[in-house]
């Protein structure tokens, strides 16, 4: 049997607008002009708006898409469900709205010849489209990382385009995985600004080798995010990944 080059990992809550725009459509179209074998994994997050009966028509006509079905866990456990059920050399997370275009892998997969371990997407400056309190949530973010976790010569940890080796995902998300306690039903939308935080801040102690890259990012409007909700947070979000430290967690 063949080995699986690229595994895709996509989270998918309450995600039919943007189903009904193509993206998966536009990820195959891209993936399967590749000469290498790939999945395309869907993790849904127990979304109620009838997109996994869309996401299930899709994969029945796609062999190389698959769907697994959580409870809803939010996205960090959305995103650990799917890396730990892949079987690609290399693996990618990547948001559903395809504000970071899948061909972006381009950019990233040259680099692993260089040695490293983890590839991500970057967004730096170039947030096109993005409102000012994004933009002011993303560098009090900056600051405040910077200051309670460190984490260094990364500038953007929040954006959701990142790609591992696959002995290095297993690990750090199996790590995860157990920090979280297998993480937890959830209510309503969750998107945690500590968990991509974290994930870095682990593979940074163990050594791993990390790049990051600039990659194209087109603001999609979303009405998961609140900006006071959001910022506060992502503060207790990092206190919280601060605590572990200090306590030993991450050893």
């Amino acid at each position: 049997m063949s080995k699986v080059f690229l595994s895709v990992v996509i989270p998918s809550y309450d995600e039919m607008a943007n189903l009904q725009k193509g993206v998966l459509d536009k990820v195959e179209h891209f993936l399967s002009k590749k000469q290498f074998l790939y999945e395309v994994i869907i993790v849904d997050d127990g979304s109620t708006d009838g997109s996994v009966d869309f996401v299930k028509k899709f994969s029945a006509n796609n062999p190389n898409f698959k769907l697994i079905e959580n409870s809803h866990l939010g996205k960090a456990g959305a995103v650990t469900t799917g890396v730990l059920n892949s079987k690609g050399d290399y693996v990618l997370f990547s948001d559903m709205d395809q504000a970071t275009p899948i061909e972006e892998i381009n950019k990233l997969l040259p680099y692993f010849a260089e040695g490293y371990d983890i590839v991500i997407g970057s967004r730096k400056s170039q947030r096109k489209g993005s409102p000012w309190t994004r933009k002011l949530m993303a560098k009090g973010m900056v600051i405040l990382r910077t200051i309670l976790v460190g984490i260094h010569g990364i500038s953007d940890t929040q954006c959701g385009f990142k790609m591992f080796k696959k002995d290095p995902a297993q690990k750090l998300f199996k790590i995860i995985n157990k920090l979280h306690n297998n993480f937890n039903t959830i209510s309503g939308s969750n998107v945690s600004a500590g968990f991509d935080v974290e994930l870095l801040f682990i593979a940074e102690n163990l050594g791993y080798k990390i790049k990051e890259v600039p990659v194209d990012w087109l603001y999609v409007e979303t009405r998961r995010v609140n900006p006071l909700k959001d910022s506060i947070a992502g503060v207790i979000d990092l206190i919280k990944i601060k605590i572990k430290d200090l306590r030993g967690e991450y050893k």
